[in-house]
């Protein structure tokens, strides 16, 4: 195998056939192509927990879940971020490779990556029209914040604990805050 550098450089076009032919997952920043970092036990129990809960109650329904895999498409030959689950309920979503009209996206946040998952990844999913609710899991300890889009455009934050139940708007599915932890051992 063949080490890459953290980042490369390449046009869209060039991103978007060579990334579906590698191992790892890459972003795509302006023109750079970025490393995805590994995971925790944590977060792969806490994404396989929120993936599988909306997968089951989601069978039946017009919104498709993505976990980890799929990426979004922010701006078109631009940016493309994989968010760890995203949900699109938009019958113009079809493209096999990746999300562009989302519904509902979670990040699930260690002390590496909370900074990009509130800042420059929240202020790009905000562009998106569709985009209704956005949800950050912390993966060090229990916590969830969700950001509502309301009627009037603005993203109103509410914060879950433990014993608090998340209502998820987007996809009509109320979700005990412990069953997102569910196995997850904290230090």
């Amino acid at each position: 195998m063949v080490a890459l550098p953290d980042r490369l450089s390449m046009s869209a076009e060039e991103y978007l056939a060579w990334e579906p032919t590698q191992e790892e997952r890459y972003e795509y920043w302006d023109g750079e192509v970025v490393a995805m970092s590994g995971g925790t036990r944590n977060h792969n129990r806490i994404s396989g927990n929120f993936f599988r809960i909306l997968d089951d109650a989601l069978v039946d329904s017009p919104c498709e879940p993505y976990i980890t895999d799929v990426k979004v498409q922010v701006e078109r030959g631009q940016k493309y971020f994989y968010p760890d689950v995203v949900v699109t309920c938009d019958e113009h979503d079809n493209d096999p490779q990746l999300v562009q009209f989302p519904s509902l996206i979670i990040e699930f946040f260690s002390p590496s990556t909370e900074a990009a998952d509130r800042g420059i990844k929240f202020a790009k999913y905000r562009q998106f029209s569709t985009l209704q609710e956005y949800v950050l899991v912390q993966v060090e300890q229990p916590g969830v914040e969700m950001f509502r889009r309301n009627r009037q455009g603005q993203w109103v934050l509410s914060e879950y604990g433990l014993g608090d139940s998340l209502q998820l708007e987007s996809v009509n599915l109320e979700i005990a805050i412990a069953d997102l932890y569910r196995q997850v051992q904290f230090s």
